[in-house]
């Protein structure tokens, strides 16, 4: 997204946050389903507030001064938040090891605004902006430190908020927001928008990433992996899960899950339904095996999955769990 351009389907809500710029809220919380680009619509209306030459419609203008610091990450007047990376050692001279990523914001780093909060704006009379994403992944201590601010909002200061699961949200933070309900593109909007980018397949993919066109965008990369993975899941009973569980970690653990997930959920679906929701140009491979399949051995296996998904960022050997998995895989199969 260039600096004045939105996704098609955000065009309505930019006009009406702009309708009448002088009420502004102090803090505004855009909140929606995952992948509709909630989070780049956020920066955007972050950059848009602290630029000084915005244009009639509200779009920052990309080249003042302010506009330079934001796209560097320098701007005096904006702090992001999201869960930090953590080292998974702490003794001085110890060999590096992996980071791993945090699941929320610490009280800690709620508690660092309070300076940012006190100082004047870089400009003068301007606004210092603070995006926190995700929201839920403040933890109980976070919000209530987070809500002692909204409660008493510094002068100048405007907080904003990307949420993709409201109910994870304290009650008394959400009260003190302006709540922004994000659209989700219909699905000709969303095709427009990936046939513009030369994305091919498009209608495969968009039904296979739930319909985010933003997903399938940004995951291009995984795809010809995922068609390999498939043709193999397409061998049922015949599959080999040693060589199947390596492809399904490629790109990461989590991934590979999610995967066998959605390919179990079409499974049970053509069986119940005749239809598919994620592999849309596997229907006929999937009838077949639908045909075949134990669905109290399937509803099984996604159990297994749904805990082994829990358990995604955890130092566990994945692989050989993958592989047991893949092995159940195989015996929901009934030959004839």
């Amino acid at each position: 997204m260039n600096s004045n351009k939105l996704y098609p389907w955000q065009n309505g809500v930019w006009q009406h946050l702009n309708h009448d710029p002088s009420r502004q809220a102090h803090a505004l919380l855009f909140h929606g389903r995952a992948g509709i680009g909630k989070f780049e619509f956020a920066k955007h209306f972050s950059q848009s507030l602290l630029c000084v030459n915005k244009n009639a419609t509200g779009h920052a203008c990309g080249d003042c001064a302010s506009c330079h610091w934001f796209k560097d990450d320098s701007h005096p007047d904006f702090r992001t938040l999201s869960p930090e990376q953590e080292s998974e050692t702490e003794e001085e001279g110890a060999p590096a090891k992996k980071t791993k990523k945090k699941t929320q914001i610490s009280v800690a780093q709620i508690r660092e605004l309070s300076g940012f909060l006190n100082l004047s704006s870089h400009r003068s009379g301007g606004v210092r902006v603070v995006l926190i994403h995700p929201a839920e992944s403040l933890n109980i201590a976070s919000a209530n430190a987070l809500l002692k601010m909204l409660e008493e909002p510094a002068s100048g200061v405007i907080f904003i908020l990307v949420a993709h699961q409201l109910q994870r949200l304290l009650p008394t933070i959400i009260s003190r927001c302006q709540k922004v309900n994000m659209p989700i593109p219909s699905e000709a909007q969303a095709l427009a928008w990936l046939n513009a980018q030369n994305i091919p397949n498009a209608k495969q993919q968009l039904a296979y990433s739930d319909g985010s066109p933003i997903r399938v965008f940004a995951e291009q990369s995984q795809f010809p992996q995922l068609t390999e993975v498939w043709k193999q899941l397409a061998l049922g009973a015949t599959l080999q899960p040693s060589t199947v569980a390596p492809m399904l970690q490629v790109n990461s653990v989590e991934t590979g899950i999610m995967a066998l997930q959605k390919w179990l959920y079409d499974l049970a679906a053509m069986r119940l339904a005749k239809q598919a929701r994620y592999h849309l140009a596997q229907v006929n491979t999937l009838q077949v095996l639908a045909d075949k399949v134990n669905l109290s051995a399937l509803f099984q296996l996604q159990k297994k999955l749904d805990a082994l998904r829990q358990l995604a960022l955890h130092p566990l050997n994945h692989e050989l769990q993958m592989e047991t998995l893949l092995v159940d895989y195989t015996k929901l199969f009934v030959t004839k």
